[in-house]
């Protein structure tokens, strides 16, 4: 695999030296000659981007690092695209993590009402984002990282762009993983099962996929350590004998989450302060190293995964079997073909195939068509637009489904919203 270039849309965010370190740690798997930072906010793309080269630098990295603001210029002849942006910044994140709490509803960005106003803002952008790849160089790849990642991973493949959706719940579980079982990362196969933030580990082998289960070595012996990470109760783990991502708090503690959130500043708030932070560490020309601080940021194994990902889709330098989001074809019988699903999938030049996977309960079957349906729904939304399509999404929704509030949440979230909304 020779040298290659790639563009990272959103690269002035906080999360970039994350990539920038593993792209250095690891460029012998994944070999880049020029990495292009794209983002319209050029001041913190500038503080960005200035030590994202002393990274570099200091990591001995021969591959060059520009930045632009100028999209179309940033991906042309790019070999990969990652999508990395927030639409509307952390100000309408912190929206999307308090009015629906107006509601008796979770606040959450990429979950319940608050994930489906981040996805009618981030999607029309990312398409229009991806057709300019496709005109610019119609051969790139799209690693989509950007939440809701089943949703906008979906309107990608929908539309017909090379894309494959990118998160790191599955690879911070290996890592924790195998971390308390004391084997390498490598070693640990995940039974990684669900939708993006709606996942399952129905199993955890040692040495491959036909390798011995030792998820219930696993929930016998560090169950409390597993469940104070997930914020769940043990006997919780205990009596489903599988490992919930920990997006399923908002599902089996709703209630609880949202009394808490009720009692301290959202996410967003706290976020934000950090990247002001974050920023100003970055702007010190004597800094050349990803500060302790961004590890508070969240994204952790980001890097890893993004690099694995790019390299098996550029050429064989990364790992044969990843999880990703793509197309169901299949795997899930109970699903549409063009349902995204995030699973084990064997990766290549052609793109995602999911592997085939265990047979999964009712209990989380039932939840899975649920919230597909929902993002059928939030998609539609998205892409036509219409108070109407909003509603519906909020109502089919397992965290929501009340008449009145789906009522009350369609108000809320079109009067947060309307800048970025062309039909509002």
């Amino acid at each position: 695999m020779t040298g290659m270039k790639l563009a990272v849309v959103g690269g002035g965010s906080t999360y970039t030296p994350e990539l920038i370190d593993g792209f250095a740690r690891l460029r012998d798997t994944l070999p880049i000659e020029e990495l292009v930072l794209v983002d319209p906010a050029a001041d913190r793309l500038g503080l960005v981007g200035g030590l994202a080269r002393r990274i570099f630098a200091r990591q001995g990295h021969p591959g060059r690092i520009t930045t632009t603001s100028d999209l179309d210029a940033g991906v042309a002849d790019a070999d990969a695209v990652l999508l990395q942006l927030r639409v509307g910044g952390q100000a309408a994140r912190d929206r999307d993590e308090t009015w629906p709490l107006e509601c008796g509803c979770v606040g959450q960005e990429t979950t319940g009402a608050g994930g489906l106003a981040k996805a009618l803002r981030t999607v029309p952008v990312v398409l229009d984002i991806a057709e300019r790849v496709r005109r610019a160089n119609p051969g790139a790849w799209i690693i989509d990282f950007t939440n809701p990642v089943g949703i906008v991973t979906r309107a990608l493949l929908q539309a017909g762009h090379k894309a494959v959706g990118l998160c790191n719940v599955a690879i911070g579980l290996q890592r924790k993983f195998a971390k308390l079982l004391e084997v390498a990362p490598t070693d640990v196969h995940l039974n990684h099962v669900g939708l993006n933030h709606l996942s399952w580990e129905l199993g955890v082998r040692l040495g491959g996929a036909d390798g011995e289960d030792v998820l219930p070595k696993l929930l016998a012996q560090h169950g409390d350590a597993i469940a104070d990470d997930l914020r769940l109760p043990r006997a919780v783990l205990d009596r489903l004998g599988v490992v919930p991502s920990y997006y399923l708090r908002y599902f089996y503690a709703h209630d609880e989450v949202v009394r808490e959130l009720g009692t301290k500043p959202s996410r967003a708030a706290e976020v934000a302060k950090m990247e002001a932070e974050l920023l100003s560490l970055y702007g010190d020309p004597a800094l050349d190293e990803k500060p302790a601080l961004l590890a508070k940021r969240g994204g952790a194994f980001y890097s890893e995964a993004a690099v694995d990902l790019a390299a098996s889709l550029l050429g064989d330098g990364g790992s044969p079997v990843q999880v990703v989001n793509t197309y169901n074809n299949g795997t899930l019988p109970f699903l549409a073909d063009d349902a995204v699903i995030e699973v084990q999938a064997r990766v290549d030049r052609t793109g995602a195939t999911p592997l085939a996977v265990p047979a999964l309960d009712p209990l989380y079957a039932g939840l899975v068509a649920n919230v597909t349906s929902y993002e059928d729904l939030a998609l539609e939304a998205a892409l036509r637009g219409g108070r109407d399509r909003v509603f519906k999404a909020l109502l089919a929704h397992p965290l929501i489904g009340q008449f009145e509030y789906a009522e009350g949440l369609t108000d809320r979230l079109i009067a947060h919203n309307r800048e970025h909304l062309a039909w509002a």
